[in-house]
């Protein structure tokens, strides 16, 4: 009886096996999972680049477009926008523009140096300043909204002028 039922029991498992895989039916690149595959020239192909090479996917994760950078940096105790930041602050403001329906947050960050306080206001003073960068440059108000962390979400732990200049920053969040 004890026999009988193991094999019962491994043939149904093994129905149970089959039956399962068969759900998982390959793509039309023959990958089941959606994972990347090799083509037939042995390279890797992903769901944001098609054969010829160029970008399908959202173009703020493209490596390659101004707008996949969503950092613009500032000198000590500023909050004006530096001229290093205009041309990525002009597309992701012709992307918004573009997308009504998207909308974004702009975080102010400081570097540790100056009260908490001061550094709340100087951060809310560089999202600001960034948030009326976009709007001169057509995007509406109602797409953005702004939020201050002052020095309490530094990107470099450090306390020496690197890590400073790290941390002083304004963060475009999609």
């Amino acid at each position: 009886m004890r026999i009988k039922f193991f094999k019962w029991a491994i043939l149904l498992s093994a129905a149970l096996m089959f039956a399962g895989c068969s759900s998982m039916m390959p793509s039309s690149d023959g990958n089941s999972d959606g994972a990347p595959v090799a083509d037939a020239s042995g390279d890797a192909s992903t769901s944001g680049a098609n054969r010829g090479g160029a970008w399908t996917g959202n173009p703020l994760d493209n490596p390659d477009s101004p707008l996949y950078s969503k950092t613009i940096y500032f000198d000590f105790d500023k909050s004006d926008i530096r001229a290093d930041s205009v041309d990525m602050l002009r597309a992701h403001a012709e992307y918004l523009v573009a997308n009504a329906g998207a909308s974004l947050t702009v975080e102010g960050h400081c570097d540790e140096r100056g009260s908490r306080e001061y550094n709340i206001g100087l951060g809310e003073r560089r999202a600001a300043a960034i948030k009326r960068f976009l709007e001169a440059e057509g995007v509406s108000g109602t797409q953005i909204n702004t939020i201050s962390y002052g020095e309490e979400r530094p990107v470099d732990d450090g306390h020496n002028e690197t890590a400073w200049s790290m941390n002083r920053r304004g963060e475009l969040v999609y």
